[in-house]
């Protein structure tokens, strides 16, 4: 498992950006699955829906990418992650997004990633994510490891 405070030392986001709570499962370089508690508190929800709150697509999107880094970074050489503070994961495409089922405040949103394709310092990566087992959204990412 990986706490919150453990992914703020892996990524540079910080509320009200930083859209996943806690690591459940990693496989490096193979898979990850991490969570993000919704809640009506959050800052998006102001506008998006006022009387009908639907957490937006792109938010999953991020998430989702945010799990992917965290991936990322966990799966590189102990040498490499010596030095992850002057890293940062970019990311290249989001294909084949679909969103499939609405995530509303009270859920908590499952991020499952698979990597696709690893070389050098791209990762292709097939991420869907749940609620209570019901496919929401889903999209094939790629990313790159750069220096800050």
């Amino acid at each position: 498992m990986i706490d919150v405070v453990q992914i703020q030392k892996i990524l540079p986001h910080r509320f009200p950006f930083l859209l996943i709570d806690r690591v459940t499962a990693i496989e490096p370089a193979k898979n990850i699955i991490a969570y993000k508690n919704v809640t009506i508190g959050e800052p998006i929800f102001q506008g998006h829906f006022p009387g009908h709150p639907i957490y937006p697509g792109v938010m999953i999107i991020e998430g989702m990418a945010q799990a992917g880094g965290v991936l990322a970074f966990k799966s590189m050489s102990d040498e490499h992650q010596a030095g992850i503070e002057n890293k940062v994961v970019y990311f290249m495409s989001i294909d084949g997004a679909k969103f499939r089922h609405p995530v509303k405040p009270g859920d908590r949103l499952e991020y499952r990633l698979n990597v696709l394709k690893h070389k050098g310092n791209i990762w292709v990566l097939e991420g869907k994510a749940y609620v209570d087992d019901v496919l929401c959204a889903e999209a094939e990412l790629k990313a790159m490891i750069v220096d800050k």
